[in-house]
């Protein structure tokens, strides 16, 4: 499926402050400034590539508004306060053209028990089940192979890809977006050693998302071992993250891939987790606190704190460390050659025989 849009049409959208330039040709892509071709829209998200604009071929260009140029002949600038938002709402309607949703109702194959209550305006795709006690709300978009167990509620206008698990008991907000393979409430990791044996603690809580949150492919979510484990309003969680169970994560924080987070920690609102970071459990991150990528964190972390490596350690004096740690070989051949100057170079140990 192809879609194209006028210059008016991608003024319409991205509602330009202002306009320079004008043209007849479609817009019939997105390409970046040194690879686009006429029909092309392109962007200057980062200032770096501003030189990567006057030689770019692009039929529509947004820019920043304090872009100093003019556009050539057939090419339109449209300045907007913030080119990538522009263009991710250009893009939103380009998914609207490109990935329909499907009109409302329930697909033959798909398994609703007589308990369940699906709203008229919904979707449940192919080999979905929704079991007993379930609600679906309204413009919910089940795709293919989503499972909503026993008593779990999915809010008006989410949309659950294909092969997402929302175990039983399980609270989803409203414009929810959980993508494919999620799994919303699988058993928190608890066991407890009892003779010899690792004896398995139930988890018998429940698991509850906020409106607007959006949770990335193959990500999970454990139930926790009693009441909630929690994702706060508007939190969006990366690809391949493991929540643990009793976690609570607050309003509006961003958690990047392979982020791994140990029971009953709680962060707060707008906090950032930079990839493959980990967390030990019991933990509180203060809100506004960021952690950059890699970073083991083993202690509590202060509000509005920068903080990096492993263990973690304030971001500044992280990045001191690294600094003199990678001066270390000359520094120690200095010591060496003061040794040997001085007259007191140790004497090196016998190597060993193979």
């Amino acid at each position: 499926m192809k879609v194209t849009f006028t210059q008016a049409e991608v003024s319409a959208i991205v509602q330009p402050i202002r306009t320079e330039g004008s043209t007849a040709e479609s817009v019939r892509g997105i390409a970046t400034l040194g690879s686009a071709e006429p029909g092309d829209l392109s962007f200057l998200g980062n200032p770096k590539y501003k030189t990567s604009v006057p030689a770019s071929r692009a039929t529509v260009v947004l820019l920043p508004l304090d872009y100093d140029g003019k556009p050539g002949p057939g090419q339109v600038y449209l300045f907007v306060d913030n080119p990538s938002v522009a263009l991710a709402r250009l893009c939103s309607r380009l998914e609207q053209e490109l990935w329909p949703r499907p009109a409302a109702g329930v697909h033959p194959t798909a398994v609703v028990a007589p308990g369940a209550r699906v709203a008229a305006t919904a979707t449940v795709g192919p080999l979905c089940v929704v079991e007993d006690g379930a609600r679906i709300g309204e413009s919910v978009h089940l795709q293919s192979g989503v499972f909503v167990g026993r008593g779990s509620v999915v809010g008006d206008q989410s949309w659950l890809m294909h092969g997402v698990v929302v175990q039983a008991e399980c609270t989803i907000g409203r414009r929810v977006r959980l993508h494919p393979g999620v799994v919303i409430g699988a058993d928190g990791f608890g066991y407890e050693f009892v003779g010899g044996r690792h004896e398995k603690v139930p988890q018998v809580g429940t698991v509850d998302l906020g409106d607007d949150v959006e949770i990335g492919a193959n990500t999970t979510i454990d139930r926790s071992r009693f009441e909630r484990t929690s994702v706060g309003e508007g939190t969006k969680i990366d690809n391949l993250v493991q929540v643990g169970h009793n976690v609570a994560i607050g309003k509006h924080c961003m958690i990047c891939a392979q982020v791994g987070i140990a029971g009953s920690c709680t962060l707060g609102d707008y906090v950032v987790v930079g990839g493959q970071s980990g967390l030990a459990g019991h933990l509180t991150v203060g809100s506004g606190a960021m952690l950059a990528a890699r970073s083991g964190v083993k202690d509590d972390i202060a509000p509005k704190t920068s903080v990096w490596g492993s263990p973690s350690l304030p971001l500044l004096l992280e990045q001191k460390i690294i600094i003199l740690r990678n001066r270390l070989p000359e520094l120690f051949r200095r010591v060496d050659a003061l040794e040997k100057a001085a007259g007191l170079e140790q004497p090196k140990a016998p190597r060993g025989r193979a």
